[in-house]
């Protein structure tokens, strides 16, 4: 195990050093440059789209809403408070500014991939779409083999590796606090996604868009209430996050790299800017522009790290808990809650993980299973898959912390550069898209989109789409 161990931590180094790490800071930079800072202008009308009515919805396809709250069921979850006591043990407080960094420059990446998969989606059914980069990677690139590759990646990632790790978090904090033994917490795991999972992907919609913002909702009540009681602490911990990000002695130390590295693993983990998974939600929505998608998903980037992850690192900072340089899980976060109102809040802790987690758990599978119907259209492949994903979830109940975190790492990487080197390459259609969509707005029109005028090709399922009754709609 030791070994293992020591070979998947070098390859992860690798990766981070070289590849996840430049690229995604630099291409966040670039694209929010030249969409002029899309990801902080745009907030206003984030809002309005969020909550307007799906244009010809018959009840059954999936709304914006609906849409964001399965990113942010996949989004939210063990790295909102797990992974940020790993970042914080093993990273130092810098590793939170690096968190920062990556969700403000990720909001732009997660618009350009957004605004991807609602271009290129297609038809599931009659009343339901699917698309994500294996799909914009096929129709906007021509290259179906890339698309293969990554729907590969993101079916073993998230399918499978990701929910052993949120079945991981799920059964630590329930031992923790109940002192069930975790396989028999994993078997319950089991037997509650099977439910969901062949419940099909509406029965995922609903469930999300009902427990991610409740349980969203409360976890930052009671975050607020521990920043109330700890106000005049807040100064001196933000300073302590920013003095170890840059501090003389984590430059000598060598601690300023694995702030970094844990910072940009953790936050990639946590809102997944650029990973190339929430635009296999953004693609299920069913709206009268791309662009909408993604602002949409863009806000959910802020949400999750800026506001979450944010939350969850003063509960543990303030609270004076974390041992640096060591590993560490939801156990810190429980012992650092309960220092501030009480030992019920272990408890609180080990419910609000398993609603974050187990609403993961059904939005992880939901991306694999769309990218499997991408490689190939197969009912017993599907029933292979679904299998397979409920085994790792019996998996992570009973393998240790950083063995899952850190097959997570790898994965997460390699489906990272597939998606980043798509996102790149058609970058171009983005910007495109939002000048289209802006261009609109100031006409004072409800923008709507019409691929042929813009000269993008491969985009037949929007030219099939009827959205006459928002071509006659002005703004409010």
């Amino acid at each position: 195990m030791d070994l293992i161990m020591e070979i998947v931590g070098q390859i992860n180094n690798l990766l981070s050093t070289y590849l996840t790490i430049p690229v995604l800071l630099g291409a966040g930079l670039f694209f929010t440059i030249f969409s002029r800072f899309v990801q902080f202008r745009y907030l206003k009308e984030t809002m309005r789209v969020l909550f307007e009515k799906t244009p010809g919805n018959n009840g059954k396809e999936i709304s914006a809403f609906k849409s964001f709250c399965i990113g942010s069921a996949s989004r939210i979850g063990t790295g909102n408070l797990a992974g940020v006591a790993v970042a914080l043990t093993m990273g130092g407080p810098g590793a939170i500014f690096w968190m920062w960094v990556v969700a403000l420059v990720g909001g732009a990446t997660a618009f350009m991939e957004s605004t991807l998969a609602q271009v290129y989606k297609v038809r599931d059914g009659k009343d339901a779409f699917k698309g994500g980069p294996a799909y914009y990677i096929e129709k906007g690139l021509k290259q179906r083999w890339v698309g293969i590759a990554f729907a590969i990646m993101i079916a073993v990632t998230f399918g499978l590796i990701f929910n052993s790790v949120q079945s991981n978090t799920i059964a630590e904090s329930i031992n923790s606090s109940f002192n069930i033994p975790t396989p028999i917490v994993g078997i319950a795991l089991v037997i509650l996604s099977a439910i969901v999972i062949f419940g099909g992907v509406h029965r995922i919609a609903n469930f999300s868009s009902i427990v991610v913002p409740i349980m969203a909702a409360i976890y930052i009540i009671i975050a607020l209430i521990v920043v109330a009681m700890n106000i005049t602490a807040l100064p001196g911990i933000i300073g302590f996050i920013f003095a170890n990000a840059f501090g003389f002695e984590q430059v000598i130390g060598g601690g300023i790299g694995a702030a970094i590295m844990q910072g940009v693993n953790r936050g990639l983990f946590s809102n997944e800017a650029g990973m190339g998974s929430a635009p296999n939600a953004a693609a299920s929505s069913h709206v009268s522009h791309p662009a909408k998608q993604g602002f949409i998903q863009a806000a959910g980037v802020f949400l999750d790290t800026l506001v979450v992850c944010s939350a969850t690192a003063f509960i543990i900072l303030v609270s004076d808990q974390a041992e640096f340089g060591t590993e560490a899980g939801i156990t810190l976060l429980q012992d650092s809650l309960a220092l501030q109102i009480g030992e019920w809040a272990g408890i609180f802790v080990t419910i609000a993980i398993f609603l974050f987690a187990f609403s993961s758990i059904a939005g992880s599978y939901y991306y694999g299973e769309k990218n499997i119907e991408f490689i190939k259209e197969s009912p017993n492949a599907i029933l292979i898959y679904r299998i397979g994903s409920l085994a790792m979830v019996m998996f992570g109940a009973v393998a240790s912390l950083d063995l899952v975190w850190a097959l997570a790492d790898v994965f997460m990487a390699l489906m990272t550069i597939i998606n980043m080197y798509a996102v790149i390459r058609l970058s171009k259609i983005s910007f495109t898209v939002l000048s289209d969509y802006m261009s609109q707005r100031k006409q004072n029109k409800e923008p709507v989109f019409e691929p042929s005028k813009l000269g993008i090709s491969n985009s037949e399922t929007w030219e099939k789409l009827d959205f006459e009754e928002e071509k006659k709609k002005n703004v409010v």
